[in-house]
């Protein structure tokens, strides 16, 4: 029989991560047993504090003793609500007891941003995570020798798991369970909790945020001439005249300003664009490439199904309300 452990740290926590891996557990393996296997897995929940508490207090868990837990097969790690610098100060020795239970066997698997107590533990150095996309540049900031795996929802490497992001937990559940039981028995599980299996990107449910936490002015005004001009084609070359400043120097200070290249950059802002006309209008797949400054249909899908994953058709009718609705 293997032993699940899912921890509790002494923080502010998402216990729909804990109860939500709990239940799937549960019955995954009341299912295994209703097919004539002996029970495969004893789960419990364990932390070094006695109680935390969630939502304005309305919801508490109370985890049995961690110390009292020798060894376990897999270390779960729910996702962290924010303060993550602080969460880590707080929960030192519950991050040392991970990191002890990996040397000694044990898997782990991280929720969401509870990868930032398992990057904590120095097991994800020079290894891919998957986070959720929001999180990607405070993470990066916190822990630069890890390789973040834009877009993923989920990561297996070396007894090491990981998930993007929010309730895409729930896929990783599955992932697990299929390695814990069988295939059969992680179908069955997503017809009863609902949840789509074989999701693996995160890239529909991205949201790019405009990077201008910066102090560069110079390149605040580029990104601003970027926005205002998304149905025109716009030449870096003579922006970066107009800035008064080298191409190949405008590019460097762009890229250490944003992260991304100007072109990256330009692509992604008239792809969210592009995404946002697609879901709140009825305009044609063309009208809304015109608008955002594309004029070669291929160019533009290809662009968009690199972003989000999906075809611009596919992308109205998943995300457009009155299509769904109609």
């Amino acid at each position: 029989m293997k032993h699940i452990t899912i921890v509790v740290p002494d923080c502010r926590v998402n216990v729909n991560t804990i109860g939500g891996a709990y239940d799937i557990l549960c019955r995954a393996n009341e299912y295994w047993k209703e097919a004539g296997h002996p029970p495969l897995l004893n789960i419990e929940i364990a932390g070094f504090v006695p109680e935390v508490k969630s939502h304005n207090g309305y919801l508490a868990i109370r985890p049995v003793d961690i110390r009292q837990i020798r060894h376990t097969d897999l270390v779960m790690i729910p996702a962290v609500l924010g303060e993550y610098e602080e969460a880590i100060q707080q929960n030192q020795e519950l991050i040392d007891w991970i990191r002890l239970q990996y040397k000694c066997g044990a898997e782990v698997a991280s929720m969401c941003s509870g990868g930032f107590l398992l990057a904590a533990t120095g097991l994800l150095k020079n290894r891919a995570c998957s986070i959720h996309w929001n999180k990607v540049t405070e993470f990066e900031r916190m822990f630069p020798g890890v390789n973040i795996a834009t877009g993923k929802i989920i990561t297996h490497e070396n007894g090491i798991y990981t998930n993007g992001g929010a309730y895409s937990f729930l896929n990783l559940m599955l992932y697990l369970v299929e390695n814990l039981f069988d295939r059969s028995i992680a179908i069955l599980c997503s017809k009863v909790f609902q949840i789509e299996v074989e999701r693996t990107t995160q890239s529909p449910f991205t949201i790019f945020q405009v990077q201008k936490e910066h102090d560069d002015e110079l390149i605040q005004h580029a990104q601003t001439y970027i926005e205002e001009h998304l149905d025109t084609r716009i030449s870096f070359e003579k922006l970066a005249v107009q800035l008064a400043v080298s191409r190949r120097n405008f590019d460097r200070r762009f890229i250490k300003a944003t992260g991304n290249t100007p072109v990256a950059y330009l692509q992604r802002v008239k792809i969210e664009a592009a995404k946002k006309e697609l879901e709140r209008g009825r305009k044609t797949i063309f009208e809304v490439m015109t608008d955002v400054g594309y004029t070669d249909d291929k160019t533009f899908r290809d662009v968009f199904r690199k972003i989000t994953g999906l075809s611009p058709a596919d992308y109205r009718s998943r995300y457009n309300k009155e299509l769904v609705s109609a």
